[in-house]
């Protein structure tokens, strides 16, 4: 069967985004509230999240969550977010709170760090109507409590293993949605998506690696005008 014409539509100020690569298309997708999602981008950046073709974005950052970011984030973005909402230096009632407060600003799902304690993984299980996403960083990481607290899908980031840790969790949960960071290369994410991951995070350029690059398209064409000129 040959491949769909698919068209495009843009226009001159959308050259520019941000796109996940290609490969992720083959992932299977997870099906949240009718929306499949198989590309999500790895950044709390607006003007990237608010320029990019991913389908969703996972919103997680090294400090404790605060409601201000997570409204900006929400606000800004014209793609699902999947929302951080603590459990390693943020635990109980503040990751509870933080969850209610994502979910009714629109979050599609709530993402809880690996460290988080079980009784905080009931507590938001038991409060919130979207999806609680618990984030795996090895094969030792301890699944079966939280899934049974009601977690729904695992994220997994274990760095040059996260293939082999991908392959270790599905087999032994054959249908659980599984997230998992593809790497930097196509056949990274080749191998994490036939170990068993359904949907693929990626983590764009810096906005000053893209910036960088712009200003030196600039810098050709200001020499080439010169150039011209004289």
């Amino acid at each position: 069967m040959k491949n769909k014409f698919v068209p495009e539509v843009t226009s001159a100020l959308r050259q520019d985004i941000v796109k996940v690569p290609e490969v992720i298309k083959d992932a299977s997708g997870i099906l949240v509230f009718g929306k499949r999602i198989k590309s999500i981008l790895f950044s709390t950046d607006i003007a990237i999240i608010y320029n990019t073709n991913a389908d969703a974005v996972i919103a997680v950052y090294p400090f404790t969550p605060h409601p201000g970011i997570t409204k900006s984030i929400i606000e800004a973005a014209n793609i699902p977010v999947f929302s951080g909402v603590g459990g390693g230096l943020t635990q109980g009632q503040r990751s509870v709170y933080m969850s209610l407060f994502a979910e009714s600003q629109g979050s599609l799902g709530v993402v809880l760090n690996g460290p988080t304690p079980l009784e905080t993984v009931e507590a938001v299980c038991k409060v919130v109507d979207i999806p609680v996403i618990s984030t795996v960083t090895s094969v030792y990481t301890d699944i079966d409590a939280k899934l049974s607290a009601g977690v729904k899908m695992i994220n997994i980031s274990a760095g040059k293993k996260t293939a082999e840790t991908v392959r270790f969790f599905r087999e032994k949960y054959p249908d659980l949605p599984i997230i998992a960071t593809g790497g930097p290369t196509d056949d990274l994410i080749r191998e994490t998506i036939a170990a068993g991951a359904n949907a693929i995070t990626y983590t764009p350029p810096t906005n000053g690696k893209l910036f960088s690059k712009k200003m030196q398209n600039y810098r050709e064409v200001e020499k080439q005008q010169f150039e011209s000129e004289h």
